[in-house]
This record gives C-alpha cells, sequence and structure tokens, in this order.
C-alpha cells in the first residue's frame, strides 16, 4: 500500500474533498435506491429489492456522515456503530425477504435485474473510487468505504443472479445472490460496529500507530501523547 492511500491533515475526516465526496455519494445512492425499489416491485426480484434498501441505507450513512464531519472522534464512532447496527438490520431484512420469495415460488424477470444491476455497478464503482482513498481512517470513514464495497460485489452477483434466472427459469439464484447480500451486510456490520466501540472505549482510532508524524490529534479527543 504506498503512502498515497494513507488519510492526511488536507484530506482528513472534515476536509472540503471529503465533504464533496460524501454529498455526491449522497445523490448518487439517493437516485439508485428510488430507481431499484421500482425496478425490484416490478420485476419481482428479491435481490433487486435488497440492493434497494441497501443504496436506502448508505444514502442515509452518508447523511450522517456530513453530520459529524469534523466533530469529536467519540462523536463520529458513535454515528459508526448506528451505521454498523442499520446494516446488521438490513442484512436481517433481506433474509426475511428471501424468505417470502422462496415460499411464493414467483420467477423474477432477468432482463430487468441485468439492465439495472449494471446500472447500479457503475454507480457504485464510481463511489468507490471516490472513497477509496479514505478507507483506513477511523470506524465512520471505513464503513463509508465498506458501504460502496460491499455494494459493488452486491451488484455484481445480482448480474449473476440474472443470468441464472435467465438459464434456469426459476427465482432460486435471484434468492441465493440476496442471501449472499445479508451475509455481506451482517459482516460489514460486525467489523464496524467492533471498531466503533474498541473507539468509543479507548478514545483512539484503531490500528492507527501512535507518532504517526502529523501532530495534529484529529482522530484523538485528547493532546497525543509523546513517546521517547
Amino acid at each position: 500500500m504506498s503512502a498515497s492511500c494513507c488519510p492526511t491533515p488536507t484530506n482528513g475526516p472534515a476536509s472540503p474533498a471529503y465533504r464533496r465526496v460524501l454529498w455526491a455519494a449522497l445523490l448518487i445512492n439517493g437516485g439508485m435506491f428510488a430507481l431499484e425499489m421500482m425496478a425490484g416491485l416490478q420485476s419481482g426480484s428479491v435481490a433487486l429489492k435488497a440492493d434497494a434498501a441497501d443504496f436506502f441505507s448508505d444514502a442515509t450513512n452518508y447523511g450522517i456522515s456530513l453530520f459529524v464531519l469534523g466533530a469529536a472522534l467519540r462523536v463520529r464512532s458513535g454515528a459508526a456503530l448506528f451505521k454498523g447496527l442499520s446494516m446488521g438490520a438490513i442484512g436481517l431484512f433481506v433474509a426475511v425477504q428471501s424468505l417470502l420469495n422462496a415460499l411464493s415460488g414467483r420467477i423474477p424477470e432477468a432482463e430487468t435485474m441485468g439492465w439495472v444491476g449494471a446500472l447500479a455497478l457503475a454507480a457504485n464503482v464510481g463511489t468507490a473510487i471516490m472513497l477509496y482513498a479514505w478507507r483506513e481512517g477511523d470506524a465512520n470513514m471505513r464503513s463509508v468505504w465498506l458501504c460502496s464495497r460491499n455494494d459493488a460485489l452486491g451488484n455484481i452477483a445480482v448480474m449473476l443472479a440474472a443470468l441464472g434466472v435467465f438459464g434456469t427459469q426459476t427465482g432460486w439464484p435471484d434468492i441465493a445472490v440476496a442471501l449472499i447480500m445479508a451475509w455481506l451486510a451482517i459482516s460489514a456490520a460486525w467489523q464496524i460496529s467492533r471498531q466503533s466501540l474498541h473507539e468509543i472505549r479507548t478514545g483512539e482510532v484503531q490500528g492507527r500507530p501512535h507518532g504517526h508524524g502529523h501532530g495534529h490529534g484529529h482522530d484523538h479527543d485528547h493532546p497525543p501523547r509523546h513517546h521517547h
């Protein structure tokens, strides 16, 4: 990993560049939520509905991230904990929707799943690229990166499910992808919640070594300690 990928005082959590990226991500995710939910309802795809719910969760997350920009680490970590719990709730929602779809036996429209999944993938890859530089920050910044990464992986899975539905003429590929997305959400929720709880307890960013050389104390609620 090159040094340019690490957060610096000029592109930290309160920087204008990070704020602009979050606003762009908020608009992209809000628009894709509306599009995918309509497509999921029209096509009968539980994977599209799940992805739409995830877009809604991410748009909410970006709004929360904008609200806590520049706040103390404890405030940012509390927001990250809330986001982690919301991602876990999304995972459970997807699991329940998958069960309901399995019981109904409806076959979703593969064509709609394919083109909407491709559009969603383009939106999420663009968002993940914008957020790449901040992926190793505190729990709040890491949660934003994980949201976009998981969404991109989920979109690829939706497109594969569309091929599976088209080839088998059954809804099981759609259900399988929805369960994968549920696992991704719950896994990310665990990582984010664990890191944010650590930061709330200790007041320090997990995995960030002391004496990083910046001396600005952006990620602490107390002055930096000096080591000899």
